[in-house]
């Protein structure tokens, strides 16, 4: 209606033209009715709203002085257009992006010199008295040698009102890099300055610490400078209080990596532990575990109920009633395990099955734990606690029939015995120092010395005790043990003979001169040797612990000594580990 009210002349004309000069239709007053009736409808809601050229909804209820377009507009219809902001009218500005361009355009560099160009370096975009170029004696123009580049052809920015407050428009932050490696030139230098410090007091004889050194390029603290309005005297001593202490180092300095703890500026604290990622123990371990302590989970618990409760309907909050809502929770609690209760006896009833429901946890059942352990290709722990190995599947310290010492504590022929009484008996009665005193052998007991020519005569005394022994055995002996005593003698034998032998042809070599230093072996050797060596000690331990304890040889003789760190390697790299998980593999 609005739009047929205001018809601009030009239409006017050219619908008169067209109408053979005919009179433009007026609107009756039938016509005028309807379009007033039309109006109310469409503000009552019972008639569709007026819908403009882009196919959107006209308000009915917006005044008429601004839903109805001037002439000059040019409308044919309804429409809002005149009301918005006309693209004509809008100001371009330049994008944040959009900068006076810096230095010279070096990618076309003329040979010979153009018209119009600077008499003295030859470039195009400024004249000879604009020049900033140093005045040469020739100029370009009769030299055509060295012609300048021209500069960039400066853009015309429109800026808006705050583009020309902009402080860091144009700012290229590749220029911070030459401030960064300026600083660290003094740093490299200063350490460099410490270095040659600390490196001739050390030849100075000087007892100096690093952190002396250090100390002399650092800024002074409080503690070392007067402050203004305090006095520094001998007869009154005035001490300021820092507030941080040298020794205590800001939270935020901890770790400096950005994936480290999250440290929150505003309360200053930081969540977890920064150097958590290390193994080195910290007096820091974060603020985060705070947050978790009391009452705190309690309070969680109670505020997810009240939310809970609210959304079925029950009205309770817990900060305006508390001792509603924990009444109401502690209820909610006992009712659902009453519940719980009753459903899991009625389905045993049901069903039956009690006796499964008194096994022992899973955990314990097959073993599983949730201790993390890591191991390397050897089976040797990296990461974790390592399970403590079972000593031994009998009992231990276990004293029967009286005797104050364990059986196996006493050795003797090749037979295991009780220590506080020299009984071989396993089952016998301790009979104490009457026991002692009527053995036959007991003055022939010596301890076994560890010198290299002690060897010899521990291994006569040994020859001559098993001799003395073997007289003196009793006839109870079986026929297995006198075979075993007999060979063991004979073994002896050539072991004596052929140490006496080494010997003599040490002495030899050392005599004749002819010893020379044999040479060193690298560590691929010493490891390969150690491996073979530890291969034969497995061995052997294995065959020994097939034996009968009773039958198993006498070892104190052997050399004890601590052992290298290519045995040691040989040892991890050989040993079993039946937790191991990729051992199976190996």
């Amino acid at each position: 209606m609005a739009g047929a009210q205001n018809v601009p002349v030009s239409e006017i004309i050219r619908s008169k033209s067209a109408l053979d000069d005919d009179e433009p239709k007026k609107k009756s007053r039938e016509d005028w009715r309807k379009a007033k009736e039309l109006e109310e409808a469409r503000k009552a809601g019972t008639a569709p709203a007026a819908v403009d050229e882009e196919g959107k909804d006209i308000n009915p209820h917006i005044p008429q002085y601004i839903s109805s377009a001037p002439w000059y507009f040019g409308s044919k219809g309804p429409t809002l257009k005149h009301q918005r902001p006309q693209p004509e009218k809008q100001k371009q500005f330049s994008r944040l992006d959009e900068w006076y361009k810096r230095g010279v355009d070096t990618t076309k560099v003329a040979i010979k010199f153009r018209k119009g160009a600077c008499e003295n370096c030859g470039a195009m975009t400024h004249k000879r008295k604009d020049c900033m170029e140093r005045p040469r004696k020739v100029g370009a123009k009769f030299t055509n040698a060295n012609i300048a580049p021209d500069e960039f052809m400066q853009p015309e920015l429109a800026l808006d009102y705050d583009g020309k407050r902009d402080r860091w428009s144009g700012y290229d932050p590749s220029q911070h890099k030459a401030i960064v490696e300026e600083y660290q030139k003094i740093e490299e230098a200063k350490r460099q300055l410490r270095a040659e410090k600390l490196s001739k007091s050390i030849e100075a004889g000087e007892d100096v610490e690093v952190g002396d050194v250090a100390e002399d390029d650092e800024d002074k603290y409080v503690d070392e400078v007067d402050m203004p309005g305090t006095k520094v005297d001998s007869k009154q001593r005035i001490t300021v209080r820092n507030l941080r202490i040298r020794e205590d180092t800001a939270k935020y300095l901890r770790n400096l990596d950005p994936n480290s703890a999250y440290y929150d500026p505003k309360t200053r604290s930081m969540r977890d532990n920064p150097n958590n990622a290390t193994s080195e123990d910290t007096d820091y371990a974060g603020e985060n575990f705070v947050r978790f302590t009391g009452d705190t989970q309690k309070h969680s618990v109670a505020q997810l109920f009240a939310w809970e409760a609210y959304e079925k309907g029950v009205d309770v909050h817990l900060l305006a009633e508390p001792t509603k809502l924990e009444m109401l929770q502690k209820e909610y609690d006992k009712k659902k395990d009453q519940f719980k209760s009753q459903v899991q006896d009625s389905i045993l009833k049901k069903y039956g099955g009690e006796e499964h429901l008194q096994a022992p946890p899973k955990s314990l059942l097959l073993a599983q734990t949730e201790d993390y352990v890591e191991y390397s290709r050897y089976g040797k722990v990296i990461k974790g606690q390592e399970k403590q190995v079972v000593r031994s599947k009998y009992e231990e310290d276990v004293f029967p029939n009286n005797h104050t010492s364990i059986w196996g504590s006493f050795w003797r022929n090749g037979k295991w015995g009780y220590k506080c009484c020299y009984s071989f008996i396993k089952n016998s009665y301790c009979t104490g120092e009457a026991g002692k005193a009527s053995s036959a052998d007991n003055d022939t007991l010596d301890k076994p010395s560890t010198s290299g020519e002690g060897k010899e005569k521990e291994l006569t005394k040994s020859e001559g005790s098993s001799s003395s022994s073997s007289e003196s055995s009793t006839e109870d002996d079986s026929e297995e043990e006198k075979k075993k005593a007999s060979e063991e003698r004979k073994l002896k034998k050539k072991l004596q003979k052929k140490m006496k032998k080494d010997l003599k042809k040490e002495k030899r070599k050392l005599m004749k001169g002819k010893e020379k230093p044999a040479p060193e072996k690298t560590v691929e050797e010493k490891l390969k040797e150690a491996l073979n060596q530890e291969e034969i000690n497995q061995q052997e331990g294995a065959r020994l612990a097939a034996l009968d304890d009773r039958k198993r040889p006498y070892n104190s003789m052997f050399e004890v000594k601590k052992p290298t760190d290519e045995e040691m390697e040989a040892y991890y790299m050989k040993k079993k580990r039946d937790e191991d998980p990729m051992a199976q593999f190996m």
